[in-house]
């Protein structure tokens, strides 16, 4: 039996518009489908980043935002950082070397963790 990859990850949004705008505005691409109700990017690694409506949901969402975190490996955090900060992010944790590498943390408009990294010793 195969290991399955990951091709989707969803964020459960109030408003899936301002999540779009924000997102627009730190990926730096536009969704390849957006709605009233949801927005999808397409990120360089093929994965998926869907932003759905947490009203319009099915199953209904029940859990608040900011319980897990998506995480963007990348070959310099503090070069992201600066241009994330220029952008006027919501900063939960500056750049800081933990126990894994280099990281940072930003919150989106609904509070979800966005995770920035390059591990010790490994290219993103």
């Amino acid at each position: 039996m195969s290991m399955p990859s990951l091709g989707l990850t969803i964020l459960f949004v109030t408003n899936p518009q301002a999540s779009c705008l924000f997102y627009q505005k730190i990926l730096n691409t536009k969704p390849i489908e957006e709605s009233p109700t949801f927005v999808m990017f397409a990120l360089t690694n093929g994965v998926m980043l869907g932003l759905w409506s947490k009203y319009t949901a099915e199953p209904r969402v029940e859990s608040p935002a900011g319980a897990f975190e998506i995480g963007f490996p990348v070959e310099n955090v503090d070069v992201l950082y600066e241009e994330w900060g220029r952008k006027h992010v919501t900063v939960a944790q500056k750049p800081t070397d933990m126990d894994f590498g280099r990281t940072f943390v930003i919150l989106d408009p609904d509070g979800h963790r966005i995770r920035v990294y390059k591990l010790h010793g490994e290219k993103p």
